[in-house]
């Protein structure tokens, strides 16, 4: 039976009751309590150990993993959920942990996960990624597609031969008619080049189908306005599709490719696209650079 005058001393950290109130809901590893509270491993590890060390969580191995799992006596609990109307980040804690809980459970994203890896690595003859994407380009199925922060218009003159509309959003000028030479150039008279910013661009509400941030989003000074705008012009059942970096710590690239935010890990760009509205939300990393400073590619959709 833990000590009733220890438990109520460790109830007196903010820190140590919001893990508590997780645990409560469901059995976690070290890594997701990181990502849920946004701390440290050792911060984290040393809060564990002192609630393990009392009786109020237990902790078995699970792979490589340490799973802790709550043991603290149900009165216990009950001054812990009182005192959580004290602390802020308890709710931010329950929307996090029902996405961890959703990663979990996609069990077909890891299987995919395991068959990316291993595509290309045996040779077939005519088979590779550009081909692949060639021929998902050719089922797409949306007449007014938005390509916002498009630079000078790849993926929109890709997308281009598939839609009715192609929409390419950017601010640069030179960006701009440099797109348009080449759309002028190579017959595509469905693009559709603007000058604008991907916080607010020119584009009419409720006209797209599909909006993409194609490594954009991390150049713009306020995200969340340009998630905010893309649900905007977004039709309902419109979807958005957002490839960028996940979070690193490579601050050259605020200087070498003038980089505003140094990526988004999943949990933010979750919240971000829940906050403008978006449903049907999906987080996951499809790419990893084998070349340091390893970027890693973060793909998120939605729906409006």
């Amino acid at each position: 039976m833990p000590s009733i005058l220890k438990s109520l001393k460790l109830l007196s950290d903010p820190t140590r009751i919001r893990i508590l109130l997780l645990l409560a809901d469901e059995s976690l590893n070290v890594a997701e309590l990181q990502e849920i509270l946004g701390m440290g491993q050792s911060r984290i590890s040393t809060q564990l150990s002192q609630l393990r060390q009392e009786g109020l969580v237990t902790s078995s191995r699970s792979g490589k993993n340490n799973v802790y799992t709550i043991e603290a006596p149900t009165a216990l609990m009950e001054v812990a959920r009182q005192a959580a109307a004290e602390i802020p980040e308890v709710a931010a804690d329950s929307q996090t942990l029902a996405h961890i809980l959703r990663k979990r459970r996609d069990k077909t994203r890891a299987y995919f996960d395991d068959l990316a890896g291993k595509f290309g690595k045996s040779y077939v003859p005519g088979r590779s990624w550009k081909s692949l994407a060639e021929a998902m380009l050719k089922i797409l199925n949306y007449k007014v597609v938005a390509d916002l922060g498009a630079g000078e218009g790849t993926l929109a003159q890709l997308l281009a031969p598939c839609a009715e509309q192609v929409i390419a959003v950017d601010n640069s000028p030179k960006m701009v008619e440099f797109g348009q030479n080449l759309a002028k150039q190579h017959g595509l008279s469905q693009l559709d080049y603007r000058l604008g910013d991907i916080e607010n661009p020119p584009i009419d509400d409720n006209t797209v189908d599909l909006a993409i941030f194609s490594q954009a989003l991390h150049h713009a000074e306020h995200p969340q306005r340009a998630l905010d705008s893309a649900h905007r012009i977004l039709a309902t059942g419109g979807k958005l599709v957002i490839l960028d970096l996940l979070q690193h710590s490579f601050e050259q690239a605020r200087e070498l490719y003038y980089d505003t935010w140094l990526g988004f890990s999943e949990v933010e760009i979750y919240k971000m696209m829940e906050k403008a509205g978006f449903k049907e939300i999906e987080t996951t990393i499809v790419d990893k650079e084998s070349e340091a400073p390893h970027f890693q590619t973060l793909l998120a959709t939605a729906t409006k």
